[in-house]
């Protein structure tokens, strides 16, 4: 039996003993003696008692069609009374919006304090992407939002960091996370890396050239160099873009399938560039770049790099002078020599972080944001590479899962698809925590695709702050309440008067104005299915490693100069030889001797 055939005996069994029941009336009725209606009438008392003296119903036809009539009439009677009947909701008429409690929250939260992602205060999040209850289940994407000194990095990044239950990737504006937490992440047995864009000097070598497996992942790195490359202002003719595309994808796949491991970076691109000479006057003329083109195509007609270049080798002298002074401006930065021996080869080995405990902090300014196409690079291939690994390796998911806490998100330039990585990422043991200042930048940053990308988080803090846009958005979502308010009314004339009015009305959670006057010890947190919560910000003295940080000792800094030193560290059981080299080695040959 289904149970919806179930449901619907369960609900009907009352009026079948209620036809039962009134199989008695006419039962009564044939009892009753009387040669008319009028006696019958008279004498149903008797009629009535003598039916009802036997406690079952009557299985006579007619007193049995009739009982079960009337049980249908009253069944149909109760159904369109209650089709028609007037919907009360008292006490949430206006809304039924409110603050959540520990009991909301309780089956989000691992009993395991380490694993989980803190939130606020009270309010935390298991870190099991499949736990017991299914409907429990929750990405670990969050949105953070909160003004400038709202405290994004002290009441939420670094709490997060101090976890140590994944592997990190961070980004850390003008680099005091990893001095504050390097050596914490250290203790704790992570493996520490480094991408510094302010300091060259201080940073590991990074080689996007390094990632590329294949011609997907050629493609991948023009599209993000291309995307924020493009300067301020207006953008140009599209048709500029696309050639500046064609010959990118042709040097970058010879480099990548003819030149030497070593030269697979983009010292070699730019020497390309610089090598393409055009004449405007000689349209036969070949230059270096095209007489090894010339020779690939012999070897292999087909070759992808060669398919590439002659559909850019199509334009004109003119135009391919412009296109060739486009492509120079584009790649300016790397006129610079220290960009060029920081890409020269990889250090950061992104497609092991899902392997181990790996924190890699990505340092980058917050006052010019000439460098940080190179973290947009990074991120790029950081989400591809560990979703390719976790698929062809891993079957799926990560053994270890990766974290990427992004800190002024609007400011490392955009990411392509990202929108689609936030939605897929999640089952490959992969999340991204977006750290904004107001949703407007991120809008300003991906246009429509912003909505999608707020969508997939599945918690939304907010800090602090007085952007308009963010507080809209934010009242709206909370939605009202319904609350009770009374009018009194004094009337003074010849006779006074009083009157009191007590009515019902809708109000916002928090209106605007509250918001923007929040107590700087608060926060909001928004958790998909759950109702918000008005909670305290994460005490990070409270945290057990606390004591780890140097916000509790300076004696805890990180020395990131000294981590990356190469010089060789003896110590004390070490057996090593000692030269002088400071003196020339003196040579006197011998006086010749008498006779020779």
């Amino acid at each position: 039996m289904s149970k919806k055939l179930k449901k619907l005996l369960i609900l009907n069994i009352p009026y079948l003993v209620l036809g039962l029941l009134f199989t008695k009336l006419p039962e009564a009725w044939r009892y009753t003696n009387g040669a008319d209606l009028g006696q019958k009438i008279l004498n149903l008392g008797e009629g009535l008692s003598r039916a009802f003296a036997v406690p079952f119903p009557s299985f006579y036809p007619t007193d049995l069609l009739i009982g079960l009539a009337i049980g249908a009439l009253l069944r149909l009677i109760i159904y369109v009374r209650s089709k028609n009947a007037k919907k009360y909701r008292k006490g949430v008429e206006y809304g039924s919006a409110r603050w959540g409690n520990a009991k909301d929250i309780e089956p989000y939260v691992d009993p395991t304090f380490q694993n989980n992602v803190i939130l606020t205060q009270t309010e935390r999040l298991t870190m099991n992407n499949r736990p017991k209850d299914p409907k429990t289940a929750r990405n670990k994407n969050v949105l953070i939002v909160g003004g400038s000194g709202s405290g994004k990095t002290r009441f939420w990044l670094k709490p997060n960091l101090m976890q140590c239950h994944s592997s990190y990737v961070v980004t850390d504006p003008k680099g005091s996370i990893v001095i504050e937490c390097g050596k914490l992440l250290l203790r704790e047995g992570y493996k520490v890396k480094i991408l510094n864009t302010i300091n060259f000097k201080k940073s590991m070598h990074y080689n996007p050239f390094a990632y590329i497996r294949s011609e997907k992942d050629i493609l991948k790195l023009v599209t993000t160099l291309i995307a924020n490359t493009k300067g301020e202002g207006k953008a140009g003719d599209d048709f500029w873009v696309k050639a500046e595309t064609l010959l990118y994808t042709a040097l970058i796949a010879y480099i990548y399938y003819e030149a030497p491991e070593d030269e697979q970076n983009f010292t070699t691109l730019i020497e390309f560039i610089n090598a393409s000479e055009v004449r405007e006057d000689d349209e036969e003329f070949k230059n270096n770049v095209d007489l090894m083109f010339d020779r690939l195509e012999e070897k292999d007609p087909q070759h992808f790099a060669v398919r590439q270049y002659k559909k850019y080798k199509l334009a004109a002298g003119k135009t391919a002078k412009s296109i060739l002074i486009s492509c120079g401006a584009r790649l300016a930065p790397f006129d610079i020599k220290e960009l060029r021996e920081l890409t020269a080869y990889d250090e950061l080995e992104l497609d092991t972080l899902g392997d181990r405990k790996t924190a890699l902090f990505i340092i980058i300014s917050d006052t010019d944001a000439t460098f940080n196409f190179l973290v947009s690079m990074c991120y790029t291939q950081l989400f591809n590479l560990l979703c390719d690994k976790a698929d062809d390796v891993y079957g799926g998911r990560l053994p270890v899962h990766v974290r990427c806490l992004i800190d002024e998100c609007a400011n490392i330039g955009q990411i392509p698809n990202l929108e689609k990585l936030m939605a897929t990422i999640r089952s490959r043991e992969i999340s991204a925590c977006l750290v904004l200042q107001a949703q407007s930048q991120l809008k300003a940053l991906y246009k429509d695709n912003s909505d999608t990308i707020i969508g997939n988080c599945d918690s939304m803090i907010f800090l602090g702050g007085k952007e308009k846009t963010t507080l809209k958005d934010l009242t709206e979502t909370l939605g009202k309440e319904t609350i009770d308010m009374f009018n009194t009314s004094d009337t003074r004339g010849s006779q006074r008067s009083y009157g009191i009015n007590y009515q019902r009305l809708g109000k916002e959670l928090m209106s605007m104005d509250e918001l923007s006057v929040m107590d700087g010890g608060k926060c909001i947190l928004q958790l998909r299915g759950v109702r918000p919560f008005f909670s305290d910000k994460y005490d990070i003295t409270k945290h057990p490693k606390y004591k780890y940080l140097s916000d509790f000792d300076k004696k805890n800094a990180f020395d990131i100069e000294k981590f990356l030193s190469t010089k060789l560290k003896l110590k004390g059981n070490d057996v090593y030889e000692v030269y002088d080299l400071s003196k020339e080695e003196e040579t006197t040959e011998p006086p010749p001797s008498d006779g020779q």
